[in-house]
């Protein structure tokens, strides 16, 4: 019992910043409690309840909850962040053979050396004299997986662990007091010490890290460049009379020209030329000359082609802003008085939002149309005012400069023609459009245009070609109208000639079956009752034709058109039921669905409803009452 007392006091003698008695065991208690360590008794007894300790501790494993992440066995997610004045608090670590208690947490941590690179190894100092090699594997062995304990006969040892992060954890044991058992002999506690150690095996292999990463690296690092890198062109052959006159070949086919070329160049800039290779190096150059007449031609071909193209692009939008005016003239047709009085105020809303961006449309395309003129127009000029005399030069030189000069100018005539013409008709159409917009001012407009006898004269031509216009417009329109009305004309004598033919096979079969009665109808025919037969059988026959179902489609129609009046009694207009059909068939059209009502007068029935603004036609289902008529 003295002994253990003196070890007590020897702990309490540590941590002389406790000015507390020893044999007052509810005060030594609080004050280790409140430095985060659990208060043993003598007798290893806890010296307070575990509700007054720190929550979480479990004897099993000697460590106190929430447990530092240095100590082996404990996850490796990093700690928050302790703030660098907040001293760290260690708590007694209890193992089978010895017991490690922290030193006070008002001294300062233990010093440690310079990190080497690639540590693993520790230097464990202060150790027990009676500290096996087993005792210091127990505690170390929860830093992680120790591969060599080298201990010496003076209280230390070397520790070599298998990853360089297990080193932190076996420096927070740096400052413990390690006593083995329960003696107090000097012999078995000691205070020790941790800090790195250099080793040759550690600096070796992190050396051979740095170097393989560095390989790898490097490696990289070409791959990078390889990608990067333009690819190497296609090596040339050396000059020799057969290579020669390959190449001669190659150079008179167009396909082959640019590679051919790219070698000659190379062996006159190598030095190949001398005077035996010259008279070939010669009809070389020449064969390459001769291309140029077709590079020539082809380059006028391309420029052909790119005119036709800006020509195609005008005529377009030429096209598009006729129609533009078109749809123009319609909103300013709309907007007069007589169709203007008619419409609602929603749809005179709309009509202008429709008119002022169309109006805006237009103007927009016309001016990219003047834009595209007036750089024609400045390219012609610039083409007639100054011709560099170099091209002059290289025209006369390739033997072809008449011909394009001819060329050129018919074609700048032309097109100065067709941009007065534009022109002109540019004009005549803004004052169409003024004219259209303004008709109040027509008087106004045509006594200012009379003091000039030309301008007269040209809205007259103009009138008078719109009155062409409109006549031609008007002839097409009456022939295809008589086109449509002989067509539907044929339509007619053929539904007729069938509706005839029918009719007849219709009575052929009734007599037939009169005939298979043995003659009873005839009998009845004197009585005076057959012509009322003949007369039901043509109006059924007559019902059927109006009434005939064509197509499994139909009947199925027939059948939901049925139902569907026949739950709504007061009847449904066509729109309603339209609606209706359109989610179980999106390709039926109201108009199909009238059509074939009225084929059927026996079953649907058309009546008008309402009064005044809301009269409406609805349908209705009948087939029941003229069964009951039956």
């Amino acid at each position: 019992m003295a002994s253990a007392a003196d070890g007590v006091g020897s702990l309490g003698a540590e941590q002389n910043h406790l000015s507390v008695p020893v044999s007052d065991h509810g005060a030594w208690a609080t004050a280790m409690n409140n430095l985060g360590i659990v208060p043993m008794g003598i007798s290893g007894q806890q010296l307070v309840s575990d509700s007054l300790c720190i929550q979480g501790f479990d004897p099993g494993l000697g460590l106190i909850a929430p447990i530092n992440p240095m100590i082996a066995g404990i996850s490796l997610v990093a700690p928050p962040p302790v703030p660098p004045d907040m001293p760290v608090i260690k708590e007694i670590i209890h193992c089978k053979s010895c017991t490690l208690f922290p030193q006070n947490p008002n001294l300062p941590p233990p010093s440690t050396r310079e990190r080497p690179p690639g540590c693993k190894t520790v230097f464990v100092g202060g150790l027990p004299e009676n500290a096996s090699e087993e005792i210091i594997r127990e505690v170390f062995d929860q830093c992680g997986e120790i591969t060599a304990i080298r201990k010496s006969k003076k209280n230390f040892c070397h520790i070599r662990f298998s990853e360089e992060f297990m080193i932190d954890k076996a420096l927070y044991l740096s400052g413990y007091r390690m006593r083995i058992g329960s003696s107090t002999d000097k012999k078995d506690s000691g205070r020790i010490h941790v800090d790195f150690a250099q080793a040759r095996d550690d600096l070796y292999e992190w050396e051979c890290k740095q170097r393989l990463l560095a390989r790898e690296e490097r490696h990289r690092r070409k791959i990078h460049e390889d990608r990067l890198r333009p690819p190497s062109p296609p090596p040339i052959m050396h000059y020799s009379e057969h290579e020669a006159a390959l190449l001669a070949e190659r150079l008179k086919e167009d396909h082959k020209f640019s590679e051919a070329t790219a070698v000659l160049f190379t062996w006159i800039d190598r030095g190949e030329v001398n005077r035996r290779t010259a008279n070939h190096f010669y009809s070389m150059i020449q064969s390459a000359n001769s291309h140029v007449r077709r590079l020539m031609s082809e380059k006028a071909q391309h420029e052909e082609e790119m005119e036709l193209a800006k020509e195609t692009f005008k005529n377009a939008l030429l096209a598009i802003l006729t129609q533009f005016e078109q749809i123009t003239a319609v909103f300013t047709a709309s907007t007069r008085q007589k169709a203007w009085d008619h419409f609602s105020k929603a749809q005179r809303k709309n009509i202008d939002i429709w008119r002022k961006q169309c109006e805006e449309l237009r103007n927009a395309h016309s001016e990219e149309i003047m834009g595209i003129r007036r750089e024609e127009e400045m390219e012609m000029s610039d083409d007639d005012s100054d011709e560099s005399p170099c091209k002059k030069m290289r025209i006369e030189e390739n033997g072809v400069c008449d011909q394009t000069q001819v060329s050129l100018k018919e074609e700048n005539d032309s097109l100065r023609w067709q941009l007065d013409a534009y022109r002109n008709e540019v004009e005549l159409l803004r004052k169409e459009q003024i004219k259209a917009s303004r008709p109040d001012d027509e008087h106004t407009h045509t006594q200012t245009h009379t003091h000039s006898p030309e301008g007269h004269i040209q809205l007259l031509q103009q009138s008078m070609h719109n009155m062409q216009q409109q006549l031609l417009n008007l002839q097409e329109q009456l022939r295809s109208k008589e086109a449509e009305l002989e067509q539907a004309r044929e339509e007619q004598r053929y539904l007729e000639g069938e509706v005839l033919a029918l009719r007849d096979k219709l009575l052929s079969n009734h007599f037939e079956a009169v005939e298979g009665t043995n003659g009873e109808v005839p009998d009845k025919g004197i009585n005076g009752c057959v012509p009322s037969l003949y007369q039901a059988r043509e109006r059924r026959s007559e019902a059927i034709m109006r009434g005939a179902v064509t197509s499994e489609k139909e009947a199925l129609l027939l059948g939901i058109i049925s139902t569907f009046l026949h739950v709504h009694p007061f009847g449904a207009n066509i729109e309603y039921l339209w609606s209706y059909i359109q989610r179980l068939d999106s390709k039926v059209s109201a108009v199909e669905l009238e059509h074939l009502m009225v084929r059927l007068p026996n079953m649907f029935r058309q009546e008008l409803s309402g009064v005044g603004a809301t009269l409406e036609k609805r349908w209705k289902f009948c087939g029941f009452d003229n069964l009951d008529s039956v």
